[in-house]
């Protein structure tokens, strides 16, 4: 903390900065996991959208909380606040990726082949499927692969090796209704808006808020009903 400080002050008069220490090794499992608590903590502020001045003030309240500094705001009165800052700065960055996402959502849609929905979902189909269709309440088996719209790989269920099952009224929008449209053993392309996928919080680290989404998805099979479901389990106090 003490470092940085020093940088700022001999950046803005000019002076020589003098020699920093090395960056500490990290050759403990220990040392690794303490780590990673910073890792952790950049994580959950990620909503705050923090520009490098912004984290430096983070720092130093950090320090202060840590050490047993004197605090220099009143947290209890800067609660609220803090939730109204990471809304404030969500919404703005999602209006931000929307609107650098437009041109990419409009090429998608010119794309061979593709079409759109009402809901703004755009299909691409990849290889025609010779099976039934899933329903809304059915449990699909699919592989994968998501991708943002620089080509950055969030989710994959290919490169895990793995199918992945799930019923499809449990998903974001974009798959319930894009997976409704491929046959079993057909493949195709879903360029999913934020609106239908993640909206404007996004889902952290990956997916920023306001992000599109593209899946590749494959669907293998629909998985059969139990003929004879399990009675659900009956209220708490009751045999």
């Amino acid at each position: 903390m003490k470092t940085s400080i020093r940088i700022v002050l001999a950046l803005s008069l000019g002076l020589a900065l003098p020699a920093l220490a090395a960056e500490p090794k990290l050759d403990t499992d220990e040392q690794k996991t303490i780590y990673a608590i910073g890792l952790a903590l950049a994580q959950s502020l990620q909503p705050y959208d923090l520009k490098p001045n912004e984290i430096e003030l983070v720092k130093i309240g950090l320090t202060d909380g840590l050490t047993g500094g004197k605090p220099k705001v009143d947290l209890k009165e800067y609660r609220a606040k803090l939730q109204q800052l990471g809304q404030d700065r969500a919404k703005s960055a999602a209006e931000t990726e929307k609107k650098a996402a437009q041109g990419f959502l409009d090429s998608m849609a010119k794309e061979k082949g593709a079409s759109k929905t009402e809901s703004g979902l755009i299909i691409i189909p990849i290889k025609e499927g010779t099976g039934e269709t899933p329903k809304a309440t059915d449990t699909v088996k699919v592989h994968y692969h998501g991708t943002l719209r620089d080509g950055a790989v969030f989710d994959s269920s290919v490169e895990r090796g793995t199918p992945a099952t799930f019923p499809l009224n449990r998903v974001v929008p974009c798959w319930t209704e894009g997976l409704q449209k491929i046959k079993v053993g057909g493949k195709a392309k879903l360029i999913c808006p934020s609106s239908i996928a993640y909206g404007d919080r996004g889902a952290p680290p990956k997916i920023k808020p306001g992000a599109p989404l593209v899946f590749e998805v494959e669907l293998i099979g629909i998985e059969a009903k139990a003929e004879n479901p399990a009675p659900a389990a009956p209220p708490a106090g009751h045999p």
